[in-house]
């Protein structure tokens, strides 16, 4: 070989070395969903060292959502115990008029939050922020005794639950069905669950039937209707996951000849248990936000779809949970300017 061509090669070789050690390649694409956080034991890792934070967080709200934002309060006070985390249960409708009013910072919600509250909110010059945290199905329960009522529509739901219902026995709504009177537990009125129940079941807002037993906690429902073999209630899927062993299951049908569909996660992600799956949410105000606790708990929440799926509800996918916590950290940026 001669000394120009040997020289050429060697010059070759060195281009294409570079062009395939040199540089980072792997840097994701401007449009490339990043990935989503790490969690369990890498996550821990990355979170402030025991102590570093110090504050107080006041969140109140839905009883449904309730269960997670106490399951990762308690976490998040393991690593960081100078951080006073309370959690209240008022009602999804009430949480939003003690947010509006500037006594909380995050409002846990099992539903939108509604025009009129917005405006409570703009008046008291309360910004917010909404993030979606998991998924749920509302859950209709009955007593273990009860083998008549396995599978209900939308419609004998509507009969029974109605404004207008004439309901008294189980045999108003088929005449097979025993001719003993029911009794109804259900949400409060001031409950997201009970506006999302009546939407879906009654066709629209406040078209509920008041002669039940209303009530903002849950654990009222599991104990009324496994004493009462004619009872019948509604809350979140994780209260019956709870308490399966005491509670009997309602599968639902949409409309006369579907297919009867029980609440679980699988049928509540495909949404063929429809129309009783649902969004949840959390709000958080823009003020508090600019605080450095506020932001480090959010970031946390929004990154332990473990304990969301541990407090037994249905955690997003990871593209969702992705999408989130990018709107987290642009609201964090919107917040400190």
């Amino acid at each position: 070989m001669s000394m120009k061509r040997s020289f050429a090669l060697m010059t070759l070789l060195s281009i294409l070395a570079l062009g395939c050690g040199g540089g980072d390649n792997t840097a994701p694409k401007k449009d490339q969903k990043a990935a989503p956080a790490p969690q369990g034991k890498k996550a821990a890792e990355n979170t402030p060292a025991k102590g570093e934070m110090k504050g107080e967080i006041k969140a109140d709200g839905s009883s449904t959502v309730l269960l997670i934002s106490q399951a990762i309060a308690s976490e998040y006070s393991k690593t960081n115990p100078n951080v006073k985390i309370s959690v209240g249960r008022s009602g999804t409708g009430g949480g939003f008029k003690k947010f509006a009013a500037g006594e909380t910072d995050i409002s846990n919600a099992s539903r939108p939050i509604k025009a009129e509250e917005k405006e409570s909110c703009a008046k008291n010059g309360v910004e917010f922020f909404e993030f979606q945290v998991a998924w749920d199905g509302l859950s209709i329960v009955i007593n273990k005794e009860n083998t008549w009522a396995k599978n209900m529509t939308v419609a004998q739901l509507k009969t029974m639950w109605d404004k207008d219902s004439k309901v008294e026995n189980w045999s108003d709504v088929d005449p097979t069905w025993p001719k003993e009177k029911v009794k109804l537990f259900g949400a409060g009125t001031d409950s997201g669950t009970f506006d999302f129940f009546t939407e879906v079941i009654n066709g629209k807002s406040g078209q509920s039937r008041t002669s039940y037993q209303p009530t903002e906690d849950d654990n009222v429902t599991v104990n009324g209707v496994a004493k009462d073999k004619f009872a019948l209630g509604y809350f979140g899927l994780a209260y019956y996951e709870e308490n399966k062993e005491k509670l009997g299951i309602v599968s639902v049908a949409k409309k006369e000849g579907d297919k009867f569909i029980s609440p679980s996660e699988a049928t509540v992600m495909d949404k063929t248990y429809s129309p009783l799956s649902r969004p949840l949410f959390i709000y958080v105000k823009k003020s508090s936000l600019k605080r450095p606790e506020v932001q480090d708990f959010m970031t946390f929440f929004l990154r332990r779809n473990d304990l969301i799926a541990q407090a037994k509800y249905i955690k997003m996918d990871a593209l969702m949970q992705s999408d989130v916590q990018e709107k987290l950290a642009n609201a964090i940026k919107e917040a400190g300017k």
